[in-house]
């Protein structure tokens, strides 16, 4: 469900989801040509109460002019960051529409990047793909998260999983050496409101350690690789106040091996390992 919100239940909520946006700058100056998003808003307040209880939607501002307003004010956003464009959206949307009491705004990108040495052609990028979530009501902001979402990893070696309870469900054995493939999904908050707004900053630094920790570290499993890359997020990036990780362990089912030298392998069937930890400052 997606009515999540940082000032906590509400009686009622509606929005629109799913709502697919792309600005490309094509004047060949800027620094973020293409700015891709997917974009929800949320918007919750006493005046919608009505057209549940009676059918009554005065007042009532339809998704589908939710739909229009975001796609239409995205051209007037000139930044190239998530949080910023729904900073940007919400606080319009609240000054729009004065029956709103507070809006959320989620938004995943959507990346492309520059084919090499172009300046003018792109192509999918990721698969990683960075979030934001922002709600804003009238009696002021209320709080930002960033994230990045569908990071899928693999590392040939160095991976353990060994000593674990063994009992007569148990059929796994120890494994001292596997090949991993590991996929994450990361969303942080803010120590403060403004601290969220740096122009991506934040979350290409996320995006290195996660990366620099799964290549550098051996694990003896895949709850102690996101420790490692949540403690040193808190340890490396001071406005971070806390940090959510859920892995997937997607290891591949082995077909055949030759010792630990080579391999053929497939797609792992499901069930899947759920693996969180939520990690404060």
């Amino acid at each position: 469900m997606t009515g999540n919100f940082t000032s906590g239940w509400k009686r009622n909520y509606y929005g629109k989801g799913d709502v697919i946006v792309y600005r490309l700058n094509r004047d060949g100056k800027s620094p973020n040509p293409v700015f891709g998003a997917n974009i929800t808003m949320l918007v919750y307040g006493d005046a919608f109460w009505s057209t549940y209880t009676t059918g009554d939607n005065t007042g009532l501002i339809a998704t589908d002019s939710m739909k229009n307003f975001i796609q239409r004010e995205v051209l007037n956003y000139q930044g190239p960051d998530l949080e910023d464009c729904c900073r940007f959206l919400g606080a319009k949307f609240l000054d729009t529409y004065t029956q709103v009491e507070g809006v959320q705004l989620s938004a995943e990108e959507i990346p492309y990047a520059a084919l090499p040495n172009s300046g003018v052609a792109f192509a999918p990028a990721g698969p990683e793909r960075a979030t934001a979530r922002l709600e804003l009501a009238r009696s002021g902001a209320l709080e930002i998260a960033s994230g990045i979402r569908g990071f899928k990893l693999l590392r040939l070696g160095g991976s353990a999983f060994a000593g674990f309870v063994r009992d007569q469900y148990t059929t796994l054995p120890d494994i001292q050496n596997r090949p991993l493939h590991m996929w994450l999904d990361l969303e942080w908050t803010y120590m403060e409101f403004p601290a969220g707004f740096n122009n991506g900053a934040v979350t290409a630094n996320v995006r290195r350690m996660v990366r620099e920790v799964f290549d550098s570290f051996e694990s003896g499993s895949i709850q102690q690789v996101i420790y490692q890359i949540g403690s040193q997020m808190l340890a490396e990036i001071p406005s971070i106040a806390e940090v959510h990780l859920e892995a997937n362990n997607r290891t591949w089912d082995t077909i055949a091996e030759h010792r630990d030298e080579l391999g053929v392998y497939t797609e792992a069937r499901p069930p899947f390992g759920v693996l969180g930890l939520r990690l404060k400052r």
